[in-house]
């Protein structure tokens, strides 16, 4: 699948667009350190009748990546307008880790574009800024590979980190490009959505794994409790990424709610 390029005064954004054009919409939003490619196992997996767009965040994948910091109020603009370009409305929107920051502030800020979300590992705010300061600090001087060993322990179920498929995802989060992941740590280091998150009363599946140590399980329960009406679901054996490591599963979850809110 070829992707496409939304170009902007300030910045070109890459986006994979699929499916029926007149089908419901979800749109993809990927975590710190990956791409719109981590969404390939999943799609072929979900109902045929949706549109699925994804796209890279700025600093990301083949999308610009302008100097760091990114306030994560850019990272919302830029889905805003991606979404803006495209005519689409009414979408549901699956944000994992950052991307779930993203869903949360989008659909607070434009409730015509958001019908329904997935918060996938996420939180309404993630670690303190002085660990993601830390982190900042040591990419700027060394690079990302330096975090990459506790990454991959935090993001991976300990029996799957020697597979193929999380050796692939070392290298993506080791050729992720240092301005880039400062810029995305940044605006992560800067968010605190408890109040907004919480005034927000869509329709929202948040979904945890039993491993991750990056968005533990009763962090991201404690976000899905702010958003009346939210259902839980947790993924046993799973990481910070479990769409990777149990793509079957997380597939089933997020079509089983597409289907319960008549979004498919």
């Amino acid at each position: 699948m070829t992707d496409h390029f939304l170009e902007l005064d300030d910045l070109q954004i890459a986006y994979r667009d699929e499916g029926p054009k007149d089908g419901p919409v979800l749109v993809l939003s990927h975590a710190l350190g990956t791409d719109l490619s981590l969404w390939d196992g999943l799609v072929p997996l979900l109902p045929k009748s949706l549109r699925v767009l994804r796209y890279d965040h700025r600093g990301h994948g083949n999308s610009s990546v302008p100097k760091a910091p990114y306030g994560m109020g850019a990272l919302i603009h830029d889905a805003e307008r991606l979404l803006d370009s495209l005519s689409l409305r009414d979408t549901v929107f699956l944000g994992l880790s950052l991307g779930g920051m993203v869903a949360q502030g989008l659909a607070t800020k434009r409730l015509d574009l958001v019908r329904g979300m997935v918060l996938s590992n996420t939180a309404a705010r993630i670690s303190t800024a002085a660990i993601w300061q830390d982190r900042i600090r040591t990419v700027q001087s060394e690079g990302v590979e330096p975090l990459v060993p506790a990454t991959m322990e935090r993001w991976f179920a300990p029996r799957f980190r020697q597979s193929p498929e999380a050796q692939h995802w070392r290298a993506k989060l080791s050729a992720t490009p240092p301005e880039g992941w400062a810029g995305c740590a940044a605006a992560i280091a800067g968010t605190d959505f408890y109040t907004t998150t919480a005034a927000l009363t869509l329709p929202t599946l948040a979904i945890a794994g039993s491993d991750d140590g990056t968005t533990p399980p009763d962090l991201v329960r404690e976000t899905a409790d702010l958003i009346k009406g939210s259902r839980f679901a947790l993924i046993r054996g799973a990481g910070h990424l479990p769409l990777i490591e149990q793509p079957q599963t997380y597939a089933d979850l997020v079509s089983g709610f597409l289907e319960s809110i008549g979004h498919v």
